[in-house]
């Protein structure tokens, strides 16, 4: 991994720096952790709600997920029936 270059967003690290220094500017040295502390704030709300939306779907598939799986069973006996026939 070449160290002169930040994996995001394919910016190098002076554009990086140069990005922090705006902020810095525009927000000032108290402004600053206010706005980390929001932004954190809401990647964990998006994460928690991404998480619930995944969790109702596994919950709302999960009787499908069971019928399919006997039926698979059901399917794999009469396989074995018929090529074992004894």
């Amino acid at each position: 991994m070449n160290s002169l270059y930040v994996l995001f967003l394919n910016l190098g690290g002076g554009e990086v720096v140069l990005i922090l220094l705006v902020i810095l500017l525009m927000f000032g040295g108290k402004g600053v952790p206010n706005i980390a502390k929001a932004l954190g704030k809401g990647i964990r709300e998006f994460k928690d709600a991404a998480n619930g939306i995944q969790k109702d779907v596994m919950q709302g598939t999960g009787g499908i997920t069971n019928t399919i799986q006997e039926h698979i069973q059901e399917v794999k006996k009469e396989v074995d029936k018929i090529s074992d026939p004894k």
